[in-house]
């Protein structure tokens, strides 16, 4: 009898030792399985652009927004990231187009896009920066004019002028319509601290009035009383006969002659047509856009640049005006920039731009954007 017990309990024990190791062995076997499916899904093949924009927010969002930018991501990828780090906001510099997901949750852990700064300069026109652009990050310029022409709101001022830090090797595409995304976030914050809303047929109006400031005006401290000249033109139904507004374009430093004047027949040639461009003229600045909207109280009518200061000199009168002409002739243009003496209009237009829009009342309006050509 005890023999029996004792050969029950080995076989017993023997199953049991069985069992455990058809366990182990089914845990070994499982565990191999997910790790060659892991092994396979990280290897697979995924095509992106070389320099990806990550949204700030969580690991989860991340992958939401990849997935809805055409990148197949999961789960998996989020605990795969979260296991090892996390992904930074910003542009992620990808530097090629084929790689596996492994190599490209690594990148997206680890890299940062080189950034370079470009500038576009108040007064200039989308026809030069385009091409400043092209060059600076080695795009084609073809493809950014395209682009350019076929999302813009208007022919000019969908930029605006200021300095931008862009990542190397950002496709055309994502460049314009970065620019353009931050451009009208910009516009539309400014403007909804002055009128509380944001009307962008009205803005782009405001914005036609600011290029010809900006193109016109010597100092931002002048801008304010350069547009009232303006104000007071289109009140009155006089035509603005200002060289600035023919600098649009292609001939945007080009100097304007008597010829450009008498053979140029666009919306932008103020010596021919009563009343503003309909289109903006160049790249504004804020201060110009501010300038327009919040220009100082004057009878102001005419201006011209004085040879000694590089300043203007403002006339009611086309008597006053012409004195003002007569008094450059013979005078070397030495652009001091220094004027002798300060006005009430003067320092009425330095507290204006001084001042935050939100404790200025913005000027009348009335009468003023009847006449876009």
């Amino acid at each position: 009898m005890p023999e029996y017990r004792n050969e029950t309990s080995d076989i017993i024990i023997r199953k049991r030792k069985t069992n455990r190791s058809l366990i182990l062995f089914n845990i070994i076997d499982f565990i191999l399985i997910g790790l060659i499916v892991v092994l396979f899904y990280v290897t697979m093949p995924l095509t992106s652009t070389k320099v990806l924009f990550i949204p700030k927010g969580s690991t989860s969002n991340i992958i939401t927004y990849l997935n809805e930018s055409g990148y197949e991501m999961n789960a998996l990828d989020g605990l795969i990231i979260k296991t090892f780090g996390f992904v930074q906001s910003g542009w992620i510099d990808i530097n090629q187009n084929k790689l596996t997901k492994m190599d490209f949750i690594y990148k997206l852990i680890t890299s940062k896009a080189a950034l370079k700064e470009i500038t576009l300069i108040p007064g200039e026109t989308s026809y030069v920066f385009l091409k400043k652009l092209a060059t600076e990050f080695n795009l084609s310029e073809e493809k950014l004019t395209k682009l350019y022409n076929e999302y813009a709101f208007k022919a000019d001022g969908n930029i605006l002028a200021d300095t931008y830090s862009l990542p190397i090797g950002m496709r055309e595409d994502y460049m314009i319509f970065y620019l353009f995304s931050q451009t009208n976030k910009k516009y539309e914050e400014f403007s909804k601290k002055i009128f509380g809303i944001y009307d962008k047929n009205k803005w782009y109006n405001y914005l036609v009035l600011a290029s010809v400031i900006q193109k016109e005006a010597a100092t931002t401290n002048e801008m304010p009383i350069v547009a009232s000249v303006i104000h007071n033109r289109l009140k009155k139904g006089i035509k603005l006969q200002m060289d600035g507004t023919l600098n649009y374009g292609i001939y945007s430093n080009e100097k304007v002659t008597a010829e450009r004047i008498r053979d140029d027949n666009s919306s932008y040639n103020t010596y021919k047509n009563t009343g503003l461009p309909k289109d903006p003229i160049c790249a504004v600045s804020l201060d110009a856009i501010k300038a327009g909207i919040f220009p100082v109280k004057s009878n102001y009518l005419y201006f011209v640049r004085d040879n000694k200061t590089g300043l203007h000199k403002f006339a009611n009168t086309f008597e006053e005006h012409q004195a003002n002409i007569k008094a450059n002739v013979g005078v070397e243009k030495t652009y001091t920039k220094v004027k002798a003496d300060e006005t009430q209009i003067d320092a009425e237009a330095e507290t204006i731009m001084k001042t935050d829009v939100t404790k200025q009342k913005p000027a009348s309006i009335k009468d003023l954007f009847n006449n876009i050509n």
